[in-house]
């Protein structure tokens, strides 16, 4: 069988965790430390090295299995941009590896260091800096919470937002995709990131990039340079609320939410879920066993055009209610995967997309064992060298997990299907935008100190 990852990400561990700092380079690091943050802004407490040394990586078993136990030497907590370049020239100096970090909710390692070194916890840079016509410019550990509030006080919205809006602006552009908005407005680099104030190792000038130049810097876990301001897309407020609806099959949920994703205006999210996958969350009336749950935020104003949709593919719907949008989003997207394995710890997932999961699905669930479908509605391309392919669905396949060899073995069939199908067991970089972030990565932080082990080895001439 084909090989997930080459090389084995345990081997990658152990290169990286060379880069680590000798206890002499340490000592004069933290000694310095005094003349860059005051002494409350970091520590080198073994309870916050280890809290800031973590994310959601444990939702995978392949990656809980071999993510080393190398915490971080030192947590630090800039607030403004010149505090941030300080700790990393100082970083520089010493040899220090450093880990940029917003709220450690990314899935796949992103935030854990593999060499020790410095974690910068982001969270304390956390200003909204200044709220435009279509864009909002804030520090890079701003939350959504607060970028939405700032938004709506001028009658917009963020464009496009992750399930976990606890999440920093920085760390969901640094490790995330997309989420609640993509239906309408795409992914990271869909035209939703305007310009990001970046700073290398050694830190420069900040290096602002615009427009397409911002590409590099997302999704790329820091390694091209740590975040330290962004301006990402608003678009005008809208009047939102939760839809929720049950079918007694795939293929009427399917139909009624493709009918619901070409609404308009478009509804910020539109998700479906097989029993078996319902039966994992908790008891709620509006998703009854045994029946297809259906869930989506929609306009106000066309929650008319959403219930004849329901009722008109054979569905019910269960409840329309505006303060359940905060809790629809905790059901799409990767939080399915975190509230199912509450219920079932022996669930793993994969990230898929394609026809299949919608004509298929039984051929799909078929390629791995106890296999069940979770879907969001979604602008339906991945790469961004792909032109725009209209609306549509990509998701989550959750299986139970019995071996590596069992996972691989199930997504070789699944691409055999056709099935895009996006590992979310590894901690290495990859995609169409490798070799960029790779140019990046070498012009911004020659000495590879900039979260160490991410970017895969370069593959052999």
């Amino acid at each position: 069988m084909t090989v997930p990852t080459t090389p084995p990400l345990a081997q990658v561990a152990q290169q990286a965790s060379r880069r680590a700092p000798g206890p002499a380079a340490l000592s004069a690091f933290v000694a310095d430390l005094a003349a860059v943050l005051p002494p409350d802004r970091y520590t080198t407490s073994p309870a916050a090295r280890v809290a800031a040394s973590r994310d959601y990586a444990h939702l995978s078993p392949l990656l809980a299995a071999v993510l080393p136990e190398h915490p971080a030497d030192v947590v630090a907590r800039p607030g403004t941009t010149d505090e941030l370049a300080a700790l990393l020239r100082l970083a520089h100096t010493h040899g220090v590896p450093v880990v940029p970090r917003g709220r450690g909710t990314g899935n796949y390692g992103q935030a854990v260091p593999l060499a020790g070194g410095l974690v910068v916890d982001l969270t304390r840079a956390d200003r909204i800096l200044e709220v435009g016509d279509g864009w909002i410019h804030a520090q890079a550990g701003a939350t959504f919470v607060a970028l939405e509030a700032a938004a709506r006080a001028t009658g917009q919205e963020i464009a496009m937002l992750p399930s976990t809006v606890g999440s920093t602006i920085g760390g969901f552009l640094a490790g995330g995709a997309g989420g609640l908005g993509s239906i309408e407005h795409g992914w990271l680099w869909d035209g939703f990131v305007h310009a990001l104030d970046v700073l290398g190792c050694p830190p420069r000038e900040p290096r602002r990039v615009t427009g397409a130049a911002c590409l590099p810097y997302l999704h790329a876990y820091g390694v091209t340079g740590v975040i330290a301001t962004a301006t990402v897309a608003l678009s005008p407020a809208r009047d939102w609320t939760a839809l929720q609806a049950s079918f007694p099959d795939w293929a009427s949920a399917v139909a009624a939410g493709r009918e619901l994703l070409h609404l308009a205006p478009a509804p910020r999210l539109v998700s479906l879920d097989e029993p078996a996958l319902v039966a994992t969350y908790p008891p709620d009336p509006a998703m009854p066993a045994g029946r297809h749950s259906l869930r989506a935020v929609v306009d106000t104003r066309t929650v008319d055009a959403a219930m004849r949709a329901v009722t008109g593919h054979g569905g019910h719907v269960e409840a329309v209610t505006p303060e359940a949008v905060g809790y629809l989003s905790t059901l799409s997207f990767n939080h399915v995967t975190l509230r199912a394995r509450k219920t079932r710890p022996d669930l793993c997932h994969l990230q898929v997309g394609g026809e299949p999961l919608t004509a298929d699905p039984d051929a799909v669930r078929a390629c791995l064992p106890g296999a069940m479908l979770h879907l969001d509605g979604l602008r339906t391309f991945l790469d961004p060298a792909d032109p725009p392919r209209g609306r549509g669905f990509g998701g989550l396949l959750l299986s139970e997990f019995r071996d590596a060899d069992t996972l691989y073995l199930g997504v070789e069939r699944l691409r055999a299907l056709g099935v895009h199908v996006i590992d979310p067991h590894t901690w290495l970089l990859g995609g169409p935008a490798l070799p960029a972030v790779r140019s990046a990565a070498s012009a911004v932080d020659p000495d590879g100190l900039l979260n160490p082990g991410k970017l895969p080895p370069e593959p052999s001439a």
